[in-house]
């Protein structure tokens, strides 16, 4: 039985990356999807903006389900196929639109009456559905059920004669989180909505320029690193651009200054290697870990060493952090790599035993056994969703024969759905909603000693050198920014 390995880890997920004025654009497209594979494993694509015989602008496409090694396998998609001297790329997670419709595959392209205009989004739409209606009442006709194609039409059936201001127009009339590359025939646009919920930068290569999701993406390219792309901003990048190398921008007309940066992007989405929000991820995700063994230590039992371990790989640097500050409180403890993780999975696995419930995690994890056995024993982790992964993780653990299990979260309960861009499950799905918050009860279910979250004063806190009111924190705290229908379901677009 062929099965899908699903993680029950938030997933935002989606990563865009775009580049102007480059003779290997497609190349440097696929190296920079490849740098934000964690943004998004179900499918990717890359457009290139070319010139045919004629000296018209002419756009080529290849997408497909799958991780951006397997979809680009073939060189020749990349070095004859998809020419020309910019591109926009996409990683893609579902949160809108079926993940069964290779029609939702992003970038999308469309043809109109101002020419050739491709787009790819990192985020969601809160007022997708109601916008959608409308067009359809108008006579609009969709080809997916993606909430980006929104952003399309309305571009489209704009009457002004500019397309930076037609896409202006377009967005002014939407709601909620998205970052987006945008590819004419003439420039490439980078945008991000006015709270700034999910990170976009601005990034220069020799003589191009790039726009990424993380800023992970130039490394890989050895490109510069130049700015955030600012909450609100409209990033125009031609050929103007290339010769002076000023980067122009307009701003929205009902800009709203008010950030709302998503707070899981330190906790768990953003590499540690990238740059976002003003501040190193690695760095505000060693503070959570700080923070975390300030509040909620775990003391020796029996004379001996505690062993803290990580839940790798998200974990990592949040543990690197925990351990510090644990032994700066005097408690005698060290570091270990407690759990392997395989790196060899991918996407599907045969499943040998039905009754094996927790081969996904046997498969995933295996432990050292000699680093645990006797000790006590503290699992750092950035969160828990519905909690089965956490519980059948805890019982391979507890396979080793430690002395005891401490559960730390660098995060708080997850307590409400988020409609910014996170596919997180229905309420009833969560596990701190199904106890009530009442941490001792999700500790009895999932088989730990103890279990500690942080609290949303203290998570705040910890990423307080960006400005705690500067995040959203509304699967935490049920506090939105911004209008949302809580009964919304992605699935009322599938058709």
């Amino acid at each position: 039985m062929d099965i899908k390995l699903i993680s029950e880890k938030p997933k935002c997920f989606c990563g865009v990356f775009g580049i102007f004025g480059s003779p290997t654009a497609s190349l440097e497209t696929y190296y920079g999807l490849h740098s934000l594979q964690h943004r998004g494993q179900e499918a990717c694509g890359i457009v290139t903006r070319d010139l045919n015989e004629k000296g018209k602008p002419v756009f080529h496409i290849h997408k497909d389900e799958g991780l951006v090694s397997e979809v680009f396998e073939d060189s020749n998609i990349l070095s004859e196929n998809l020419k020309g001297f910019s591109a926009i790329g996409h990683n893609r997670y579902s949160t809108t639109g079926s993940s069964n419709s290779r029609k939702n595959i992003q970038p999308f392209i469309v043809s109109y009456r101002m020419g050739n205009l491709a787009i790819a989004h990192n985020g969601n739409l809160t007022n997708a559905k109601e916008l959608r209606d409308e067009l359809i009442n108008e006579g609009a006709i969709f080809q997916t059920t993606s909430d980006t194609e929104v952003i399309l039409h309305l571009i489209a059936r704009s009457r002004l004669n500019d397309q930076v201001e037609q896409i202006k127009e377009a967005l002014n009339r939407i709601e909620g989180a998205y970052s987006l590359v945008i590819l004419t025939d003439d420039k490439l646009i980078a945008v991000r909505d006015s709270h700034g919920f999910r990170p976009l930068s601005i990034g220069k290569h020799d003589n191009s320029f790039l726009v990424a999701s993380e800023t992970c993406a130039y490394d890989l390219l050895q490109a510069e690193f130049l700015r955030e792309v600012e909450p609100g901003e409209i990033v125009i990048i031609d050929n103007e651009t290339l010769k002076d190398g000023n980067v122009k921008s307009v701003y929205l007309y009902d800009f709203d200054s008010t950030r709302k940066h998503c707070v899981f992007e330190y906790i768990y989405f953003s590499r540690p290697d990238s740059f976002i929000f003003g501040h190193n991820v690695d760095k505000m995700r060693r503070r959570l870990g700080k923070t975390l063994a300030r509040n909620h230590p775990v003391y020796n039992e029996n004379g001996d060493k505690v062993i803290v371990i990580s839940v790798p790989d998200s974990s990592n640097t949040t543990a690197l952090g925990y351990q510090t500050e644990l032994e700066k409180l005097g408690v005698d403890c060290k570091l270990e790599i407690g759990l392997i993780r395989s790196h060899y999975i991918g996407r599907t696995f045969i499943q040998p035993v039905q009754g094996k419930r927790e081969i996904g995690v046997r498969i995933k994890f295996n432990t050292v056994k000699g680093v645990l056995e006797g000790r006590t024993v503290v699992i750092v982790d950035d969160s828990i969703v519905r909690g089965t992964t956490s519980r059948q993780l805890v019982r391979l653990i507890r396979e080793a024969n430690p002395l005891s299990i401490h559960l730390r979260i660098s995060s708080p309960p997850i307590t409400h759905p988020c409609f910014y861009g996170m596919d997180f499950p229905s309420k009833n799905e969560l596990i701190a909603h199904k106890y009530n918050s009442n941490v001792d009860e999700i500790g009895k279910y999932l088989g730990v000693d103890s279990l500690e979250y942080l609290t949303n004063e203290e998570m705040l806190d910890a990423v307080s050198e960006a400005g705690p009111e500067n995040f959203c924190h509304a699967c935490f705290s049920g506090s939105y920014p911004t209008p949302v229908d809580l009964n919304f379901k992605k699935e009322i677009y599938e058709v």
